[in-house]
């Protein structure tokens, strides 16, 4: 779907999610000072983000996520994007025609969200970076959505990864984070065991809520 208005042309994209879908303005959403993306969910602080605040508005839009040049919007499970389009395009191309700033600073309450290397990093670690940051992010960030290290533990072998935008809640999460970054994690670090994500209270919740045990269990 493409949407044209003066100079400014949004596109949409569906991701693996189908209760996120991928906007580009044709501009920069996130400029680089601020990182490669920033995540916002309902009941956050966003009091950098005078967009963030904007498309909270529009009801039932639950996530809103910021790449490079492009805003994931992710939904509630009980309205459609035919109902939440509409104004979803109005807020975007009002905001980016008024040439408003999206984001104003860092985010208040944000997280160890980043796979760059620290000097304090093992051998280990900064590998495990490196392979996010310019094997796997890339590609995620390409379906809407954006991978974080998190940690490593040394004794099990586990690391800990957190996913944000249309990968947050996608019901394939699973299976990408386990044939495609597992996979290419344990090729390329042996002393890795497994890839696990971390979810915040709410994500738990959420799937708990979306658990439906079959009559026969």
């Amino acid at each position: 779907i493409n949407i044209q208005t003066r100079s400014l042309f949004i596109q949409t994209e569906e991701t693996p999610n189908p209760a996120s879908m991928k906007f580009l303005p044709g501009c920069t959403v996130l400029e680089s000072e601020f990182g490669k993306s920033m995540d916002f969910r309902r009941g956050e602080n966003m009091s950098n983000s005078p967009l963030a605040k904007l498309l909270f508005r529009v009801n039932g839009v639950e996530g809103v996520f910021f790449g490079s040049d492009f805003i994931t919007v992710s939904k509630a499970e009980n309205l459609t994007w035919a109902q939440l389009k509409p104004d979803i395009f109005a807020t975007l191309m009002d905001f980016f025609a008024a040439g408003k700033t999206v984001v104003t600073g860092a985010k208040v309450d944000n997280k160890s969200q980043h796979a760059g290397c620290d000097e304090e990093d093992d051998e280990v670690v900064s590998t495990i970076k490196m392979l996010l940051e310019e094997q796997i992010r890339p590609m995620v960030q390409e379906d809407g959505g954006d991978i974080f290290f998190q940690s490593f533990d040394k004794e099990t072998g586990v690391v800990q990864v957190k996913l944000a935008g249309s990968c947050a809640g996608c019901p394939s999460s699973k299976v990408t984070l386990k044939n495609g970054v597992e996979k290419m994690l344990l090729w390329h670090v042996p002393e890795i065991t497994r890839v696990d994500e971390v979810l915040e209270e709410e994500e738990l919740n959420e799937r708990k809520l979306s658990f439906h045990p079959t009559d026969n269990m």
